[in-house]
């Protein structure tokens, strides 16, 4: 489960920090590398923390999965442990099961619905639902970029993509979306996706736009139709009882610090994305808009397929965005 843990850093896992009684250290645990941009956000949010709080919160961020992650990662927080877990919403579903929809396919055209989602009373009663379960969320306004499909041809249609060999992660929801997309999904190890493009294996897979740049994929499949089909979103989540040792003030630190961070890490994904399509169109990368709207009705569907789901809950979604949208 543990992965290059040093005693430093396993000292810092199992132990408490010496000190005043109000002062706490926390493990924050993510899969991102420290690279990326998210990662770099939650940097400067936990030094931001620990210079207006005089070092008495000092999170100690651990990128990469140097501790344990997504479902392991959560668990650490629901036990009690100084520890905040940064994780896909679905897994907090493993707990509040409605909360997995939202992160479900074809739901949001842009950052800022997504954003305004995570406003709506629906979210508030989940949130407040997720906290009696022992999951405090933080912040569930940090983004890492919609995924598309990353083909050598043009998939503006359902039709289009009919029967086309798809690589998918092995998760359940990812499988049920393309296949309701009309692909066939393929379930390949993402190490072996560029020779399986190459060698004609897949016809291709699904991806972020910088994905496709970091990776050169655009080596071997060089048109990305912008499908939006999921959104990349994370929440920060500790115990209540662990939130419940921080004074009031800084309480309001943490919550202030991590507020300005997801702006942040919104502003510069915003940014990114259009240096990375900059970059990938110097490579020779076509661009296609896919009628999402006919996308979103085969991906109805999906949200039947996981039993603990409430029977409506795509349509309790589709109503807080259709309020969103002014619709």
């Amino acid at each position: 489960m543990f992965k290059n843990i040093t005693v430093g850093v396993l000292a810092s896992f199992m132990g408490v920090q010496a000190g005043l009684a109000d002062d706490i250290q926390i493990n924050m645990s993510l899969i991102f590398q420290e690279s990326e941009l998210l990662t770099q956000e939650l940097i400067k949010v936990t030094e931001n923390i620990r210079e207006r709080t005089d070092g008495s919160v000092d999170i100690q961020v651990f990128p990469g999965g140097q501790l344990p992650t997504y479902k392991d990662n959560l668990e650490q927080v629901v036990n009690g442990a100084n520890w905040i877990a940064v994780e896909d919403l679905t897994y907090v579903g493993d707990y509040v099961p409605n909360f997995g929809a939202l992160a479900g396919p074809m739901l949001y055209d842009s950052y800022d619905e997504y954003l305004a989602m995570m406003d709506t009373d629906l979210v508030a009663d989940l949130t407040a639902q997720a906290e009696e379960k022992g999951i405090k969320i933080l912040n569930a306004d940090y983004m890492f970029g919609f995924r598309h499909m990353i083909t050598n041809k043009a998939i503006e249609t359902p039709e289009d993509m009919a029967g086309m060999k798809i690589r998918v992660p092995g998760s359940q929801i990812f499988i049920s979306t393309l296949a309701a997309m009309g692909a066939s999904p393929q379930s390949l190890p993402f190490t072996e996706t560029y020779s399986g493009v190459q060698q004609k294996v897949v016809d291709g897979l699904e991806g972020s736009i910088l994905t496709m740049y970091s990776t050169k994929i655009y080596e071997v499949a060089n048109v990305m139709s912008l499908t939006k089909h999921f959104l990349g979103t994370v929440g920060i989540y500790i115990s209540p009882s662990v939130w419940d040792k921080l004074t009031p003030e800084q309480q309001a630190i943490v919550d202030e610090e991590f507020a300005a961070g997801a702006v942040s890490n919104t502003k510069n994904l915003v940014k990114l994305d259009e240096e990375y399509r900059g970059l990938l169109e110097a490579e020779g990368v076509s661009f296609v808009e896919a009628d999402t709207a006919a996308f979103s009705e085969l991906t109805a569907s999906v949200y039947s397929e996981f039993p603990a789901w409430s029977d409506d809950i795509r349509a309790t979604i589709g109503a807080e965005l259709d309020k969103i949208r002014g619709n």
